[in-house]
C-alpha cells in the first residue's frame, strides 16, 4: 500500500488552503473569516483538521481564523531538526508576521497549548491571549512528573504520560505509530477520549482521518521528535535555559478548557498552571469530556472560546 500524499490533508470545506513561509520553512494553513486573528495549534497525532469546527464557529463570531499544520505534520515541511520549543515558538511567531498581523490570539490543544504558552512568553508582543485545551503550562507538566508536585499527583501523571517514555527509543516507536495503518493512533484516541465521544457517530471517521495523516511520509518521526526533545532537554543545559525563559507569568489572559475525564493531562496538573496565567484568566471544566474538548464537544468549546476572545 502506497503512503498517502501530503496534499491529501487539504480537505475541502468552508475555508481556504495556502502555504506560508515562516521561520525558514513552509507551513500549510487553512483559513476562514475576517477580523482579529486566531491561530489554532493542534496536538500530537492530529493536523489542522482537528480544528474544523472552530474554524467555522470562530469565523462566524467575527475572527480571522487560521489552523496550521505544525512543523513535521500534514502538508507542512518536515525538516530533520527544529522540534525544540525555541524553534517551534519561532514558527508560531513567524506565522503571525507572515500572515500580515501584528498580534494574534493563540489557541492550542495539548502540545499546541504548551507551544502557545511558550510563544506568549518568548514573543509577547505578538500574542493577544492564550487558550489551552487539554493541556498545561510546560513547567506545571514538568513539575507533576519530576517530583516537585504532590507525590500522588506525580505518580498518577507520570503513569498517564507513560507513552512519552516509550517514545524515547529510536526507530521502534515510528514503526509502532504506522503499523497496521496507524492502528496505534486509534488506540490512543480511544484511551484518551471521554466515553460519550467514542460511541458517537463521527468518532470512527474522525479517527480514520488522523490515522491517514500519520501515514504521510515523515510525520511519525517528526511527531515523536517533539517528545524526544522535551525529554532530552531535562538533562541538558538547554532545558535549564528553557525553564528560565518560560518561568515568568505571561502578560495576557489565559483560558484553560479541560475535560473532567481527561486521562492524559490530569485536571489537577492543568490547574497547577495558575502561577503562569496572566490577568483575567479563566479555567473552565467540561464534564464527561476527555482529552479532546474541541472534538468531543465542539459547541461548548466554541462558545467558551468565542466568549473569552471577545473580551
Amino acid at each position: 500500500m502506497q503512503p498517502p500524499d501530503p496534499s491529501t490533508v487539504r480537505i475541502d470545506g468552508p475555508w481556504t488552503h495556502h502555504d506560508v513561509s515562516a521561520n525558514g520553512i513552509r507551513l500549510h494553513v487553512a483559513e476562514a473569516g475576517s477580523g482579529p486573528m486566531v491561530l489554532l495549534l493542534h496536538g500530537f497525532a492530529e493536523f489542522w483538521w482537528a480544528w474544523r469546527h472552530q474554524l467555522v464557529s470562530l469565523a462566524e463570531a467575527g475572527f480571522r481564523v487560521v489552523a496550521a499544520d505544525l512543523r513535521g505534520y500534514g502538508d507542512s515541511d518536515k525538516p530533520p531538526r527544529g522540534y525544540d520549543a525555541w524553534t517551534l515558538a519561532g514558527d508560531v511567531a513567524g506565522l503571525v508576521r507572515a500572515l500580515g498581523e501584528r498580534r494574534a490570539h493563540l489557541v492550542g490543544h495539548a502540545w499546541g497549548g504548551m507551544l502557545a504558552w511558550t510563544a506568549a512568553t518568548l514573543h509577547p508582543r505578538l500574542v493577544s491571549s492564550v487558550s489551552v485545551l487539554g493541556g498545561a503550562h510546560p513547567l506545571a507538566l514538568r513539575a507533576s512528573v519530576a517530583g516537585t508536585a504532590l507525590r500522588r499527583r506525580q505518580r498518577n501523571q507520570t503513569r498517564a504520560l507513560a507513552h512519552l517514555f516509550g517514545f524515547q527509543v529510536p526507530i521502534a516507536p515510528e514503526r509502532r505509530l504506522v503499523a497496521d495503518e496507524a492502528e496505534y493512533v486509534a488506540r490512543l484516541f480511544h484511551a484518551w477520549s471521554g466515553p460519550k465521544w467514542t460511541h458517537a457517530e463521527d468518532f470512527p471517521q474522525t479517527v480514520h482521518r488522523f490515522r491517514q495523516a500519520m501515514l504521510v511520509p515523515g510525520v511519525a518521526h517528526s511527531a515523536l521528535e517533539y517528545y524526544r526533545w522535551a525529554f532530552r532537554a531535562q538533562f541538558r543545559g538547554e532545558g535549564r535555559r528553557f525553564t528560565s525563559a518560560v518561568g515568568a507569568r505571561v502578560a495576557v489572559p489565559v483560558l484553560q478548557i479541560h475535560g473532567a475525564a481527561d486521562p492524559c493531562v490530569l485536571i489537577e496538573t492543568a490547574r497547577a498552571s495558575a502561577p503562569w496565567q496572566g490577568p483575567h484568566s479563566r479555567f473552565e471544566v467540561l464534564p464527561e469530556i476527555g482529552h479532546f474538548p474541541h472534538l468531543e464537544d465542539p459547541a461548548r468549546t466554541g462558545n467558551a472560546l468565542s466568549g473569552f476572545l471577545a473580551h
